[in-house]
């Protein structure tokens, strides 16, 4: 197994941390920004358009679960290393994401050599600079093996 570090600068780590997210292509289509990340901390945004609407007029709750699933993910990463996947997480939405962006703050509540179990709070972002606390959300993040180069 190739095991990967992190940096201890802030900068390059948030750095690592923004071309990681720049390779997710899924990511990259949503248009996701990663606005910090520190140990056992990241948060994630992303602006909220009519493609990514529902019936309604307020965020699928795909987008909300992304946002969540990914903030989460990248926060486990920052305390067991890069090479993490998500293994479980549960959603509660509170009331519709409606605004201009949504931003997911996710912090590690417990973080071991192989596992971790973070906290999500996703919120709307409006014109007038409001927010509106949209979902919550709990997961665990594993580290994974990863081929030797």
């Amino acid at each position: 197994m190739t095991v990967l570090s992190l940096p201890e600068d802030p900068e390059a780590l948030l750095q690592l941390g923004r071309e990681l997210l720049a390779a997710q292509v899924f990511s990259s289509l949503l248009e996701a920004r990663l606005d910090a990340f520190r140990p056992g901390l990241a948060e994630l945004s992303l602006p909220l358009g009519p493609h990514l609407l529902q019936q309604y007029g307020h965020a699928h709750g795909g987008v909300v679960s992304y946002l969540a699933d990914n903030a989460m993910t990248f926060a486990g990463g920052s305390v067991l290393g890069p090479a993490v996947t998500t293994v479980g997480f549960s959603i509660n939405y509170l009331r519709p994401a409606q605004g201009e962006r949504l931003a997911a703050e996710a912090i590690v509540v417990s973080g071991g050599r192989r596992l971790a179990v973070v906290r999500c709070d996703v919120s709307a972002h409006d014109e007038a600079g409001r927010s509106t606390l949209c979902a919550v959300a709990q997961g665990t993040i594993a580290t994974i093996d990863r081929p030797s180069s």
